[in-house]
This record gives structure tokens, C-alpha cells and sequence, in this order.
């Protein structure tokens, strides 16, 4: 289990295709917030501009999940706000924390 709390992760996913497009997603989630004997973290932001509009989105990641050579990822999942008469879903996965750690000596 991964109890160090002052880490971020990177995200980057496209949306679902809805009516002829995609859009894509890309930024850092906040610090580590515990939760369920593990933690998790917060995200939001605002997804590429695709046929004429964008669609913003925000959640909450799931609980870490341990890797083989160390450090850990989260999944996440959700959907976006309904502009121009559609929302889009989306799932992936954070960066691995080791690799993470970008504000961790500056907090």
C-alpha cells in the first residue's frame, strides 16, 4: 500500500466517439486524499476543442493499485458536460506515482 500523500499523477485519454468526434483529456490530479485504507485523488479540467465546442469534466480517481516494479496507478472513469446537445464518457488510467513526484519538495 502507497500511504505517501504528497504525490500527483498525469492523466491523458480521449473521450468516447459521439456524433463523428472525439475529444481529449490531459492534466495532473491533486495531492493524495485518504480514503479506504489506501487513497485517492481529485481531477478536473476542460477537454480539447473538437467541431466547434468543448466539454469540461471533473471526478474522483479509485483507490491505488500496487505495480510489480514498484509505485502504484489509479483507474478512473466518469462523463462529460452536455454542450453543443451531447456529453462524452471516458476511462483510463493515472501515471505510475514514482514517476510523479513533481511538487514534492516545494509543498
Amino acid at each position: 500500500m502507497y500511504n505517501d500523500m504528497n504525490h500527483i499523477h498525469s492523466y491523458e485519454n480521449p473521450t468516447s466517439f459521439v456524433f463523428g468526434h472525439i475529444h481529449h483529456m490531459a492534466g495532473k490530479t491533486g495531492y493524495g486524499v485518504p480514503a479506504g485504507g489506501s487513497h485517492i485523488h481529485y481531477f478536473e479540467g476542460t477537454a480539447t476543442f473538437n467541431d466547434g465546442h468543448v466539454h469540461h469534466y471533473s471526478g474522483v480517481t479509485g483507490l491505488s493499485i500496487p505495480l510489480p516494479g514498484g509505485g502504484h496507478v489509479h483507474r478512473y472513469t466518469g462523463i462529460t458536460t452536455i454542450d453543443h446537445g451531447h456529453s462524452h464518457t471516458f476511462f483510463s488510467a493515472t501515471s505510475n506515482a514514482q514517476t510523479s513526484h513533481l511538487f514534492a519538495d516545494y509543498r
